[in-house]
């Protein structure tokens, strides 16, 4: 038989620059041995169409951008010499609902049944090294190339 948790708090927003939201604590009262991870990275069409939320979807963490085009599911911003832009700087703000054009991405992880604490590893340079810096460095709205983009984000996790 197959027996499914979820977590009773809906979203999570992982933010590198604070470092106590990388861990993500999860319940497991019962002891439940489990075998497999899935989570989604961004927001579902339903919750991007309710308008501005409380929480880690609260507008001030910066991650939503109006109640037309609705939250960003990741957001990525730096420097590299490789941009030909002011300071060399790159945007990528994807997100968005809207078909076929949804860069919401289901990610499945094997885990060791065993195993009390599990970690996920987000590889950031598989990402950029699958991006061209020189042509591609701002996407700041949904899209074609936003969900592009997001198809790539399947690769950085790992555990």
């Amino acid at each position: 038989s197959r027996i499914v948790y979820q977590d009773p708090v809906s979203f999570h927003l992982l933010d590198a620059a604070i470092e106590s939201s990388m861990q993500i604590q999860l319940s497991n009262k019962k002891n439940i041995d489990y075998n497999q991870i899935n989570f989604t990275v961004g927001i579902d069409s339903a919750t991007n169409v309710s308008g501005a939320m409380a929480g880690d979807l609260d507008p001030t963490k910066g991650m939503y951008w109006t109640w037309q085009s609705g939250y960003i599911n990741f957001k990525l911003e730096g420097e590299s010499t490789f941009c030909n832009t002011r300071h060399h700087q790159f945007e990528f703000h994807i997100g968005g609902y809207t078909s076929p054009y949804s860069p919401l991405q289901t990610i499945l992880l094997a885990t060791t049944p065993s195993e009390k604490n599990t970690v996920i590893n987000i590889d950031l340079s598989r990402l950029l090294n699958s991006i061209d810096l020189k042509t591609q460095r701002n996407i700041m709205s949904p899209g074609v190339e936003a969900y592009q983009f997001s198809t790539l984000l399947k690769e950085i996790f790992s555990n």
